[in-house]
């Protein structure tokens, strides 16, 4: 092979390289947007339901005079506006975010913006959500990246549950691996061991698409473990048929961190 014939192959693979990058952000970004298309009803439920209180704590306000009936109402309309400009901001923050830059991030914080995201879906769905934060663990993370696989593997949990059912989502600096966790517990229908062992697997997908075309391509997971490695973290997965599954992301953990001491914290919704 001629030294001319070399450097052609070689621009021809770095342009296939390039453009193979390309095509995985662009794979990301439709992910991303899958997983915000499958809250879009229960969001929109949810600012159905804002906007009921506002107009009627605005129609209480008008109609009473007394100083007493009038800061009420002035405060429920304001917590209402809080809570959908939370929302909006939250949404809007995940769906534009390309941002690639990792930095030390607190991982609790990180769950806590997802969750505002998420919960109304799950009381939609009958699900009962439980968190159990110990400690304050920081990892070096691109925040809007792990946000997205945290969703992904939320609303995976919740379309397992068709029911209901409980999810627990935990947050834990373990000092003994030196590692920051994240995990995903539901109590759905779990994964058959013989599937269990190909659910990273490129197109590989144990569900169908539902009528939106929202699940089914087999992309989810596999972004989800690419992603979490590109954190020199690992994902992992337990699972029993009947009985659930949980999704574990470890992550190293932040070196110079001074957390708070482990402090076990638990949130209840109501399914």
């Amino acid at each position: 092979m001629s030294e001319q014939d070399a450097r052609t192959l070689e621009q021809k693979f770095a342009d296939l390289q390039r453009e193979n990058e390309q095509l995985k952000s662009q794979l990301m970004q439709s992910q991303k947007m899958s997983s915000v298309g499958a809250l879009a009803a229960s969001i929109t439920h949810e600012f159905n339901n804002i906007l009921t209180t506002t107009i009627n704590y605005a129609k209480m306000g008008l109609r009473h005079t007394d100083e007493a009936t009038r800061e009420k109402a002035f405060t429920k309309i304001l917590n209402a506006g809080q809570r959908a400009a939370k929302i909006t901001t939250g949404m809007l923050s995940y769906a534009r975010n390309h941002n690639e830059q990792k930095e030390a991030t607190d991982l609790v914080q990180l769950v806590e913006e997802v969750l505002v995201l998420v919960e109304k879906d799950l009381q939609i769905h009958r699900v009962n959500l439980e968190t159990r934060f110990e400690g304050r663990p920081f990892a070096n993370v691109n925040a809007n990246q792990v946000q997205q696989v945290l969703l992904n593997l939320i609303v995976n949990g919740r379309q397992a549950m068709e029911g209901g059912g409980r999810m627990v989502i935990g947050v834990l600096a373990n000092r003994e691996a030196n590692t920051a966790e994240i995990s995903v517990r539901d109590s759905g229908t779990g994964i058959p061991a013989e599937q269990l062992q190909k659910i990273f697997q490129p197109f590989y997908t144990t569900k169908k698409a539902d009528a939106r075309g929202q699940g089914g391509t087999g992309l989810g997971l596999s972004m989800c473990r690419e992603v979490i490695e590109a954190h020199q973290g690992r994902i992992r997965v337990e699972s029993q048929v009947g009985e659930g599954t949980t999704f574990t992301l470890r992550f190293p953990l932040f070196v110079g961190q001074g957390d708070s001491p482990a402090n076990l914290r638990m949130h209840h919704l109501a399914s």
